[in-house]
């Protein structure tokens, strides 16, 4: 396939690209600065703000798109004017790359374009699954603006795949990458309660679910991306601790939490869903990391 990746340079893109290009695919990397994502692997400028111009016309041909670019959620307080630059880079932008690509003419045959679990908001401990209503926090609202403007291309005739990633377990980045250091250091524990739901899945299977979603022609809609067996907070510094060979003791308080990260802190480390990949096993994808202990242990490994 011809394929395009925005987020090329992010932790799920830089794994999809060398994938894609493993398995003999024509791979183009959407970028603001020009950087070498792979070899074999051609960038396209596409600034902020995409207009009609060379960069659409590059794209001519393409079998799909997936975009995965979005401004970081979890790299400090949400100050007001970095909610607006978080929600700004989702659904515009996502509006403002489809646009252009209808105008000049090389929209793909399949969209799929990145959400998050948040889009259903603090839940509980009730499960939920891609029939689940939104919620409506912040994150919730962002989510649900960007698959809104997703859905735009399927007026065109593309088939549109919305994914609604959770948390992806990678010692490259991410969560796990900042939480190591401390539980190495034997520093690690709970956030808040610890009773909060963390729907997790490995970086592997983030990327296997891509691929099948690429594939598999009568998926449409929302998918979540998380593991089928999600946990709470607490079993997993429990497990990170035993995959470390480390205590897990060091509890970090909700109200520490709130005094140093504000709104951030609430939805992203106290607030949790049980999210259950119901559609994702429905088309029989098989996890190559279903249980957290052996993920964990995998992907430290790696």
């Amino acid at each position: 396939m011809r394929v395009a990746v925005s987020g090329a340079s992010g932790l799920i893109g830089r794994a999809l690209v060398r994938e894609l290009v493993f398995e003999g695919h024509d791979v183009i990397a959407l970028q603001r600065q020009p950087a070498p994502v792979a070899a074999g692997v051609e960038g396209v400028p596409w600034p902020r703000v995409p207009s009609v111009g060379d960069g659409a016309r590059r794209l001519a041909g393409l079998d799909a798109l997936v975009h995965l670019a979005g401004s970081p959620i979890a790299d400090g307080r949400w100050t007001d004017r970095r909610k607006g630059e978080i929600a700004a880079s989702r659904g515009p932008a996502t509006h403002q790359l489809l646009a252009a690509l209808a105008a000049a003419g090389t929209l793909p045959r399949t969209f799929l374009c990145a959400s998050a679990v948040g889009y259903y908001g603090a839940c509980g401990d009730e499960p939920v699954d891609e029939l689940s209503p939104a919620g409506t926090d912040f994150l919730s609202r962002v989510c649900v603006d960007w698959e809104v403007a997703a859905e735009e291309a399927a007026a065109w005739g593309v088939r549109v795949v919305e994914l609604r990633t959770g948390v992806v377990l990678s010692p490259e980045g991410g969560m796990l990458a900042r939480l190591m250091p401390f539980f190495r250091l034997g520093l690690g524990g709970p956030v808040g309660s610890g009773q909060q739901w963390l729907p997790w899945i490995s970086l592997a299977d983030e990327v296997g679910a891509i691929r099948t979603l690429l594939e598999f022609e009568q998926a449409v809609g929302p998918y979540n991306l998380t593991a089928p067996a999600p946990v709470r907070s607490r079993e997993f510094a429990k497990a990170l601790a035993r995959v470390l060979h480390r205590p897990a003791a060091v509890a970090l308080p909700a109200s520490l939490v709130r005094l140093a990260f504000g709104e951030m802190g609430e939805a992203a480390l106290l607030a949790g869903q049980r999210a259950l990949p119901h559609k994702l096993a429905a088309i029989g994808y098989r996890f190559h990391d279903a249980d957290l202990d052996s993920a964990l242990a995998s992907c430290l490994s790696r």
